[in-house]
């Protein structure tokens, strides 16, 4: 029995030395383009109140609650959850705004671990096309290092990246469309409105000639008068 406790000390001062030897910092990164200029992008990332139409989580869970804090867009408001085991509890906060190419943000988790990391989204105009990549890195502590030995935190945080990418594609890209049909009939609606203006300068120049032709005649009508 000895020897049995023995060997899982053993056994477990391995593993902890196995576990305390990992990275103490992680970093995750994801990217994706969109048919939409960097201001559309940006302002998806920089309002927390459009969060809910493109982020992963939110759709883990419905019911989530979430509070608002500060002036959206700006640098100090925040957007604090509370959910169910899928997405646990924290609070974001916007620590930086460059727009329309930088985005970033203090990530508290609460729950299921407490933990502190900072995500970043950087903007780049691609031609039509934007990319955003977004990136999230924090410090590993003891359990999330126990952690990273049985699941893979990049491909399981990554693919959560992924979703989020795409769904703020297809809102960027709806949004862009959008735009570009408001800017489209606004133009039309200012082309109709000058094609009248157009019309009627034509037209006054054209009378002048006919003016001057009738005033050339009535001399001429005088002079045949007095002859007789």
């Amino acid at each position: 029995m000895k020897k049995v406790l023995i060997a899982v000390v053993v056994l477990l001062a391995v593993l902890a030395g196995v576990i305390a030897s990992r990275p103490n910092t992680f970093t995750v990164s994801r990217s994706g383009t969109m048919a939409a200029p960097p201001e559309i992008a940006f302002a998806q990332i920089a309002d927390f109140h459009k969060w809910d139409a493109w982020s992963p989580w939110s759709k883990m869970d419905p019911q989530m609650k979430v509070t608002y804090e500060g002036t959206p867009g700006t640098v100090g408001s925040s957007y604090a959850w509370k959910g169910n085991d899928d997405v646990g509890s924290g609070k974001m906060t916007i620590t930086g705004l460059t727009p329309p190419s930088e985005v970033k943000i203090n990530l508290e988790f609460q729950e299921p671990f407490p933990s502190t990391n900072e995500t970043v989204f950087t903007l780049k105009p691609n031609g039509a096309n934007t990319e955003v990549t977004w990136t999230m890195s924090g410090h590993n502590s003891f359990m999330s290092k126990a952690f990273g030995l049985f699941m893979d935190m990049d491909k399981m945080i990554g693919a959560d990246f992924e979703k989020g990418l795409a769904a703020m594609k297809t809102v960027a890209e709806a949004e862009a469309k959008k735009a570009a049909e408001a800017k489209a009939a606004a133009e039309a609606a200012a082309a109709a409105a000058a094609q009248p203006a157009t019309a009627e300068g034509d037209a006054a120049p054209g009378a002048s000639p006919a003016a001057e032709g009738d005033s050339a005649a009535a001399p001429a009508q005088v002079a045949d008068d007095t002859m007789k």
